[in-house]
């Protein structure tokens, strides 16, 4: 599946010849990843070509003559497509070619040069590990590195990630984003201008049955005891009483095994839970606290009459979904580095025998959107395990204006799309930024 890249805004800036050319403002999952110019995009996907030959999506050509507004529009859209759709395929995320480029991207953007330094990992009980590491390192290198460090098995990896998480008062966490195998976790941290922003490590899964793929690795154990100890702490899980009881019995035993097999029949085991936020049903403005997490969104309304609502939203019954953002960058020396405000998520869903849109405003809707991707990436995968013969096809990329894939297990089509419109006001950029999932 594609991942958030977008660039919704460019910039003018003089050269050393005296002209003018153009850098993109690249974002990744609402954080602003690098910034580029056309002439390095243009090198990078020379040299993937060279790899991967004619599987790559189209790139935008190249112009000898001066461009117009709409012309300039039209290749930040095109860019921004390529960006989304070179990285539908997995081996070229992990080639040297797509992740030295970003590596130098991100250190150039942000003027941190490639040298040794220490980077505190937060684990879920609270503790740090602290890791010697390159600001180049990528966020997989470190990973591999500090698993060795608690002796995680190396093909368990795939369960857990590294994320940046905002440590909130009156002990509140807020989980930002998590960051993808290539980004460099020490410049992420640094540049996200978040308050009180660290790396955590989380597992990365929510299936809860998953848990069972981890039960022979001591230390994944230990990690899931602890993430499950947290969110019943931070009342993301959410225990009957005497399931309280019974864990807290277990948790004195230090039964890890019985507390995670007891764990897993908890409301909201294993979901990640999102900050409060509102939506549009069943009216506008209501107050809603989001759950995410065994193929379902878990979302408890608080109506204008302070009433509660509890309503659950079936994976199984989402035809597919989109992010927005709507709202000004303003360029002071370059773009605010999150695109925080104004953020949508809006889902298809069917509902009385009908199809419906629903809409959460939230500032994590990417984090929701890759939550989404993961739950269905997670069924594909059960689904594939029960049917061997199960075909994924992937129609070729550029036959399709919205650059279709499709996911055989709903016979439907994934896609981003790029922005609906653009609207400048003054030297301010206004655009809205559309990212979308269809037909999952």
């Amino acid at each position: 599946m594609k991942m958030h890249f977008c660039i919704p805004v460019s910039q003018q800036r003089p050269d050393a010849l005296g002209g003018r050319y153009t850098l993109y403002s690249v974002y990744l999952d609402g954080f602003l990843f690098c910034k580029v110019r056309y002439s390095q995009l243009y090198r990078w996907n020379e040299q993937l070509r060279r790899v991967f030959g004619n599987c790559l999506p189209p790139f935008p050509p190249k112009h000898y003559l001066a461009m117009t507004t709409s012309m300039a529009d039209e290749r930040r859209d095109q860019l921004e497509q390529y960006l989304q759709n070179v990285t539908v395929d997995p081996n070229m995320l992990r080639s040297d070619v797509f992740v030295d480029f970003l590596k130098v991207a991100q250190l150039d953007t942000f003027s941190i040069t490639a040298k040794k330094a220490t980077l505190d990992i937060f684990l879920p009980d609270g503790r740090s590990i602290q890791a010697e590491i390159l600001t180049s390192d990528t966020a997989e290198r470190v990973l591999e590195v500090e698993s060795q460090k608690i002796g995680l098995c190396r093909e368990l990896l795939g369960y857990f990630g590294l994320f940046l998480i905002r440590f909130c008062k009156e002990g509140k966490l807020s989980v930002m984003k998590k960051l993808a195998d290539f980004e460099l976790p020490y410049v992420s941290l640094r540049s996200s201008e978040v308050e009180n922003c660290r790396v955590g490590l989380r597992k990365w899964y929510l299936d809860p049955s998953l848990d069972s793929m981890l039960m022979d690795c001591r230390a994944a154990v230990n990690l899931i005891y602890m993430q499950a100890i947290q969110d019943i702490e931070k009342e993301w899980a959410k225990p009957t009483q005497v399931q309280r009881q019974k864990l807290e019995a277990l948790q004195k035993e230090d039964n890890q095994t019985k507390f995670l097999e007891l764990s897993r029949e908890v409301w909201h085991y294993g979901y990640l839970q999102l900050d409060p936020c509102t939506c549009d049903y069943p009216e506008p403005g209501c107050g809603a606290a989001l759950s995410v997490g065994n193929n379902e969104i878990s979302c408890c309304v608080t109506l204008p009459d302070n009433q509660t609502q509890d309503i659950i939203f079936q994976m199984s019954r989402v035809k597919c979904w989109q992010v927005t953002f709507l709202g000004t960058l303003l360029d002071m020396d370059g773009p605010q580095r999150t695109l925080n405000q104004n953020l949508e998520l809006r889902f298809q869903y069917s509902a009385e025998s009908r199809w419906q849109w629903f809409v959460i405003y939230t500032k994590q809707a990417f984090l929701l959107s890759s939550c989404l991707k993961k739950m269905i990436s997670e069924k594909m995968i059960k689904l594939a395990a029960e049917n061997p013969e199960m075909q994924i096809e992937v129609p070729e990329q550029g036959k399709s204006k919205k650059y279709h894939i499709e996911q055989s297990w709903s016979k439907h089509y994934s896609s981003f799309l790029s922005r609906k419109s653009k609207i400048k006001i003054a030297e301010a950029d206004c655009v809205s930024e559309t990212i979308k999932e269809e037909g999952l």
